[in-house]
């Protein structure tokens, strides 16, 4: 086998590595770095393809077709590489397609002029026969556009390389192995064409294409070199918000982000990497020891400093780096900027302990309105009562301002008893303890109470209760319930009025309704009760001449039908009364039977006139 024949294998060899690599960069052909791959090893193969038949041609006609098929790669190898390298580190993505245009301005000036070569011979001013008739047939005499472009390739090579070098420098491990693989298969060719230069025999450039094609299909399944995106890597280093300082096995700074310098900005003057952390946090001591400190294993911990004349709170994480094996060799610390979160709990506690002195200042009120405020009132409802129960004839003139003094006086005495029930059920000072009571005897024992009142007014009060029918109730609660639904009901219905109390069971939910024919409820009140949220919040709760008082009754009783797992509704129309419901857990003998089914109804009836 003869030189040219073993050369033609080895080229069609190294034409097969470029289309493999090519092959394989197509399958990530949806990256920009990915599709100028397969430009750069498809200009490549017609270059080493081309060759090929340069080789095993036997006259001066097939030398110069077979230099046409490598000049459709030999331009264009050397640009496609340079923008490899600009997509690889992000140069300028605003004026990419202004630098492509002039990147492959020469290259296609040398395509055609190649093309025209035998009329102004600018690429090869002459063909000459080589005497020896060995590899090649025929040497060429280079013309002053060969030069040109000779000058281009190798800028553009250099100029690639300096580009790297910055990125190189604040690059993670895997990028730079990266990086590493893209300068050693643009180098190769390079080497090749600068030994045949020298030699003036044989051109082996093709050969260095073949090293490249090599080195990045090693790249490609080895360090993953289409699969990672080294410039949205780079992106997400750069542009996250939390400081990463990268430090190698001696403690020295080798790569930082932006982020990482408004923390430090000492890192921002300094002018060389790698960099000694004593040296440019020698103001942080307590971050330096814990720097220094080797024990092989990750920590947090908290870290501040002042910047601009502002104290700046920092949760740091201190990992170490392993390499395949088990031995570090390096160090990242991320540090997390947790100011506003630490101002906003130093609000947070200062408004807690404003809240904890208002709630000892309301507790104090309530104190001071149990005993020197409810009791005194408490007295002045005895004094007004007893006044009425013996009225003199020098008092008949006054009566109705009498009446209207012991109103106001026992209406402001409920309002604050419901205020402070409300109030210790609110702060928990209120037992639940809920067992079975005769709903019968509950009624009988609130229409009693309420007898003196109703009888002022001439109010039949009916109460119908199937004596079998028991509820799960705490008996305070409930005596409250049923104390400010009748009271209700009385203020609200005329003289001579009514008032039923009945119930009712459907499995184990107790209704209970108690109605009047009074005035009904005003729109105002009844949208305020329809209020999910507690209505006495409402700026119109106590503007009625009422001082609130229904309203708290109310509010108080619909918190203890909630703490008992029941609900309290109303229906009202205005001029024809208002029927108050609530539910309850109960049965009838403890069986839980409907009312239909031999139900024992007694009437309590009280009418005073």
């Amino acid at each position: 086998m003869d030189t040219r024949q073993w050369m033609s294998i080895l080229l069609c060899f190294a034409t097969a590595i470029m289309l493999f690599v090519a092959f394989l960069s197509y399958r990530k052909r949806h990256l920009q770095v990915a599709r100028t791959m397969i430009y750069m090893m498809l200009t490549a193969s017609f270059y080493a393809c081309g060759y090929v038949f340069e080789i095993l041609s036997g006259s001066l006609i097939g030398v110069k077709l077979s230099l046409h098929i490598e000049y459709l790669g030999i331009p264009f190898v050397s640009a496609f590489w340079l923008l490899l390298v600009i997509q690889f580190t992000g140069l300028a993505p605003q004026y990419r397609k202004r630098i492509i245009a002039l990147l492959f301005f020469i290259p296609t000036v040398t395509f055609f002029l190649h093309l025209t070569n035998d009329w102004h011979h600018l690429i090869y001013k002459e063909y000459v026969l080589n005497p020896n008739a060995t590899i090649p047939l025929y040497n060429t005499i280079k013309g002053p556009w060969y030069s040109v472009h000779a000058v281009y390739n190798y800028t553009i090579l250099l100029l690639g390389i300096l580009l790297f070098i910055p990125m190189y420098l604040r690059a993670l491990p895997i990028v730079r192995k990266q990086i590493v693989i893209l300068i050693l298969g643009a180098a190769a060719p390079m080497l090749f064409n600068i030994g045949y230069m020298f030699s003036k025999v044989i051109d082996f450039t093709t050969f260095g294409f073949a090293v490249s094609g090599v080195v990045y299909a090693w790249g490609i399944f080895r360090f993953r070199l289409l699969r990672l995106a080294p410039l949205a890597h780079a992106k997400m280093y750069d542009t996250i918000r939390d400081g990463v300082v990268l430090l190698d096995y001696e403690n020295q700074i080798v790569s930082h982000n932006r982020a990482a310098e408004e923390v430090f900005p000492e890192l921002a003057q300094t002018k060389s990497f790698p960099a000694s952390f004593k040296e440019v946090m020698n103001d942080c001591p307590d971050l330096l020891a814990r720097i220094i400190v080797t024990k092989f294993q990750d920590e947090r911990f908290s870290f501040q400093r002042i910047l601009d004349d502002r104290r700046r709170y920092y949760m740091c994480s201190l990992t170490y780096i392993y390499d395949t094996g088990t031995t570090p060799i390096g160090k990242m610390l991320m540090l997390g900027d947790v100011t506003e979160l630490k101002e906003n709990e130093e609000r947070l506690r200062e408004k807690s302990e404003r809240l904890t002195q208002l709630n000892a200042f309301k507790d104090k009120l309530f104190t001071v309105m149990t005993h020197d405020i409810r009791d005194p009132i408490a007295l002045l409802v005895s004094l007004t009562e007893l006044l009425g129960e013996e009225p003199t004839d020098s008092d008949l003139g006054n009566v109705e301002v009498f009446q209207e003094i012991r109103r106001q006086v026992r209406g402001t005495f409920h309002l604050i008893d419901n205020l402070l029930d409300w109030y210790r059920s609110q702060n928990g000072e209120v037992a639940f303890r809920p067992q079975s009571w005769n709903l019968q005897q509950v009624v009988e024992q609130a229409l009693l109470q309420a007898s003196a009142r109703a009888g002022m007014k001439n109010i039949v009060v009916e109460g119908l209760i199937d004596e079998r029918l028991t509820v799960q109730a705490d008996k305070e609660m409930l005596d409250l319930i049923f104390r400010n639904l009748l009271s209700n009901a009385i203020k609200y219905t005329p003289v001579g009025g009514e008032i039923n109390i009945r119930a009712s069971i459907e499995g184990d939910l107790v209704t209970v309704f108690v109605s009047d024919n009074g005035s009904g409820i005003d729109e105002e009140t009844a949208q305020l009760l329809r209020h999910d949220e507690m209505y006495f919040k409402e700026p119109a709760f106590a503007s009625r001449d009422d001082g609130g008082e229904m309203r708290f009754g109310l509010v108080l009783t619909r918190e203890f039908l909630r703490m008992h797992g029941g609900s309290l509704r109303f229906e009202s129309l205005t001029g024809q009364g208002t029927t108050f419901l609530f539910t309850l857990r109960g049965s009838i003998g403890g069986l839980g039977i409907n009312e239909s089914e031999g139900t024992v109804v007694r009437k309590v009836e009280s009418y005073i006139g």
